[in-house]
C-alpha cells in the first residue's frame, strides 16, 4: 500500500479548510484515511495550520510521502533538521 501524506478537503463552499491526513495513494482526495495529522486552514489570517509533528516524522518513517503542498507546511513547522527532496517526478521515455 502506497501511503501519502496530503490535504483532506473539509469546510463550506467557497470557504475551504483542509486536514493533513495519511491516506492509500489510490483512495479518492475524501475518501477513507489512515490517520489524521492535523489541520490547514488558508483563509487564516494567524495560525493557519497546526499538526502533530511527532506523528508526522513516525509516518515519513514508515515510507509515506508528502505532497507537494504538504512538503511545504511541513518545512514551515520545522519537521525537518535537513533539507529533504520529494519524490522526483516520472519522466516520459
Amino acid at each position: 500500500m502506497a501511503l501519502k501524506i496530503r490535504l483532506r478537503r473539509v469546510g463550506r463552499k467557497n470557504q475551504p479548510a483542509y486536514r493533513i491526513v495519511v491516506a492509500d495513494s489510490r483512495k479518492a482526495r475524501d475518501g477513507s484515511i489512515v490517520a489524521m495529522l492535523g489541520h490547514y486552514q488558508p483563509r487564516n489570517k494567524g495560525q493557519q495550520f497546526d499538526m502533530d509533528v511527532e506523528a508526522v516524522r513516525e509516518w515519513l518513517a514508515k515510507g509515506a510521502t508528502p505532497s507537494e503542498t504538504v512538503l511545504s507546511l511541513l518545512k514551515k513547522a520545522g519537521c525537518f533538521a535537513t533539507p529533504v527532496h520529494a519524490a522526483p517526478a516520472a519522466t516520459e521515455a
